[in-house]
C-alpha cells in the first residue's frame, strides 16, 4: 500500500486573497510555516494548505451538473496523477516544501451558491485534503508531488 504508480504533479496553484474574493491563480508560491504566502489567512496546523486531486473535478461536475473548476473549489493546490487519499497521515514533497496530509477537507456551504443546488453533496468525499507544513519551501506549476 505504500507504493504508487508514479509521482504526482502540481497542476494548479490558487491563493484566496480575501474572504469571498475570487481565487487568484498563480504560477508559483512560497509555502511558509502557516501555509501559502498571500493566502487570506494563514492557519498553522492541520489546515495550513488545502489540496485536491485534478481527477475529482470530473466527478464533482458530473454529480452537480455544473462544470467544477479549480477556482470554484477554492483549494490551494491541485495535484494530478497521485491518489491523495492513499497518503493520509504521510508526508509528501511538493516542490521544495514538505507537507503532511492530515485529513479530508470538507466542503463549505458556499458550494451550494457556487455550484448550484446539490453542490455541497457533489463535493463531499471529493473536496480534497488538508495538510500541515513540515518544511517550508517553494512550489510551482509542474513540480513533482512525491510521497516520502
Amino acid at each position: 500500500m505504500a507504493r504508487h504508480h508514479r509521482d504526482g504533479q502540481v497542476a494548479w496553484i490558487g491563493l484566496r486573497p480575501a474572504r469571498r474574493a475570487p481565487v487568484r491563480a498563480v504560477e508559483a508560491a512560497e509555502v511558509g510555516p502557516a501555509g501559502l504566502e498571500g493566502d487570506r489567512h494563514p492557519s498553522p496546523g492541520k489546515r495550513a494548505v488545502t489540496l485536491i486531486q485534478a481527477e475529482h473535478l470530473a466527478v464533482i461536475s458530473a454529480l452537480c451538473g455544473t462544470e467544477a473548476t479549480y477556482p470554484l473549489l477554492r483549494r490551494n493546490l491541485t495535484v494530478s496523477g497521485l491518489n491523495l487519499a492513499a497518503l493520509k497521515g504521510r508526508e509528501v514533497a511538493v516542490g521544495s516544501a514538505v507537507l503532511r496530509i492530515e485529513g479530508p477537507c470538507a466542503p463549505c456551504s458556499r458550494m451550494e451558491e457556487t455550484l448550484g443546488p446539490g453542490g455541497y453533496s457533489a463535493v463531499r468525499h471529493h473536496g480534497g485534503w488538508c495538510a500541515s507544513v513540515v518544511a517550508p519551501g517553494a512550489v510551482a506549476l509542474g513540480d513533482a508531488v512525491v510521497p516520502r
